[in-house]
Formats: structure tokens, C-alpha cells, sequence
């Protein structure tokens, strides 16, 4: 992934109702969710999910296709994981299996934080 790329898709989801519109996806699979659904679920008009969806879609983040009346989104998984390999290709010096392992520590270690919090 190039830098120019990697900038549009974080500033894509640099605002808070493109971040639940991307993570509904994510979380939908493959084969991803009507834009009313998502609208209804998300609590968004119809021209203000038009609006982030089409910001997702220029960044390179979902994909679009139409179905009868409606239009299905996507997740794009290829462009997710070339985002998280651009943000960690140098993780600790190059060493990944490093990396990975302090990061599920501290992902671990967080999440017992949170569940432990009142």
C-alpha cells in the first residue's frame, strides 16, 4: 500500500460514524449489509450514510453492489489488511513474531483492565 493510500483510508475513518459504518461491515462479513439497514441500525438518515459510505468507498474501504432496489456494502477485507500491513510492516525492528507477542500481551492485558473497571 502506498502512503497516499494508507492517509485516505485513515482519514476515512477518522470520524466517528464512518469508524461504525466500517466495523458494522467488518463485522457482517463478506457478504456485507444494505445501506438502510445500516442507516437504521447506525440511527442515520438516508443522505448522511450516502454521504460516509461514498467517503468509505473513494478511501478504498467497502465495496458497493446492487441487489433488486438496494445497495449492499461491503467491507473491502484485501484493502483492510493492506492498511494494517502498511502500519506494522517495520513492527519491532522487523521482527514480527516480537511484535505480535507484545501486542497480544498488552491487548490482553487491557482487556482484563477494562473488564476490571467498574
Amino acid at each position: 500500500m502506498e502512503k497516499s493510500s494508507a492517509i485516505a483510508a485513515l482519514g476515512a475513518l477518522a470520524q466517528e460514524t464512518r469508524l461504525d459504518i466500517f466495523r458494522m461491515l467488518v463485522q457482517s462479513g463478506p457478504e456485507g449489509m444494505a445501506a438502510g439497514e445500516l442507516g437504521q441500525r447506525l440511527g442515520q438518515p438516508s443522505p448522511t450514510m450516502s454521504f460516509h459510505l461514498t467517503q468509505l468507498r473513494f478511501a478504498g474501504l467497502v465495496n458497493s453492489r446492487r441487489e433488486g432496489r438496494s445497495i449492499i456494502y461491503s467491507a473491502n477485507f484485501t484493502a483492510m489488511r493492506a492498511l494494517i500491513g502498511y502500519l506494522t510492516e517495520n513492527c519491532c525492528g522487523g521482527r514480527p513474531k516480537t511484535c505480535s507477542q507484545r501486542t497480544r500481551a498488552r491487548t490482553q492485558s487491557v482487556g482484563a483492565e477494562a473488564r476490571n473497571s467498574p
